[in-house]
């Protein structure tokens, strides 16, 4: 998967490119990517934790999260932590290649995001709700764009949905929408939360971490 983002100069493009393992670490400029990928998986875990704090709707991973943790004795980072192991098992028969981010996403996340909520209020006032909810979704859109662009591979979740639309042949799309409603009527058949917030989300997310993607996205041309 390769995306030309324009830069400045007509002539020059920074693509966003598919790497092996071993290459994402020889690309060049890996100090710079891995403090990237690490703000952006911690940014992501509070982007979560804003989410359920505002109470009116979790992201559709999240809802399946809320619910599962309803039934065992587990907190809501642990949940995204075991769940991102279990998705990382439906790679094997999809054969995809993980990545720094891919281990780093499926720890890094849900601890911070369990950090975020020890510390998080949640508030009463509809309008702090909504701030909280609509400062969460943006949060992740930045965040999605920060370790993304460090180019140190894919998240579980996002590795899943590729993998899937390769051995399908499934536009991207539809692979991401099947993926969310199911893991939304999962969630809400457990006791998950859900609402206008995940609605919003699966809106907003896309297009916020494809406007925000050229600002951090790593060019890993050689140098001249």
């Amino acid at each position: 998967m390769s995306i030309a983002v324009p830069s400045a100069a007509p002539a020059a493009r920074v693509q966003l490119v598919d790497l092996g393992p071993l290459a994402q670490l020889r690309a060049g400029r890996l100090p710079r990517r891995l403090v990237q990928l690490a703000v952006g998986l911690v940014a992501y875990g509070v982007s979560l934790a804003m989410m359920v704090a505002g109470g009116i709707g979790l992201a559709p991973w999240d809802v399946l999260h809320s619910g599962f943790v309803e039934h065992v004795p587990m907190t809501l980072g642990q949940a995204v932590v075991l769940f991102s192991f279990v998705v990382l098992l439906a790679w094997i028969p999809l054969r995809e290649k993980p990545g720094v981010a891919t281990v780093a996403n499926a720890v890094v996340v849900g601890l911070s995001a369990d950090a975020a909520l020890a510390v998080l209020p949640t508030p009463d006032a509809l309008a702090w709700r909504v701030a909280l909810m609509v400062g969460g979704v943006v949060l992740c859109g930045l965040a999605t764009a920060l370790y993304i662009g460090a180019q140190l591979g894919r998240g579980p979740r996002d590795g899943l949905m590729t993998g899937l639309h390769r051995r399908t042949g499934i536009s991207l799309r539809a692979v991401r929408t099947a993926i969310e409603v199911s893991v939304v009527l999962i969630g809400l058949v457990l006791g998950g939360v859900a609402g206008v917030g995940t609605v919003i989300y699966a809106l907003a997310i896309g297009p916020l971490a494809q406007w925000m993607l050229p600002w951090f996205l790593v060019d890993l041309a050689p140098r001249r």
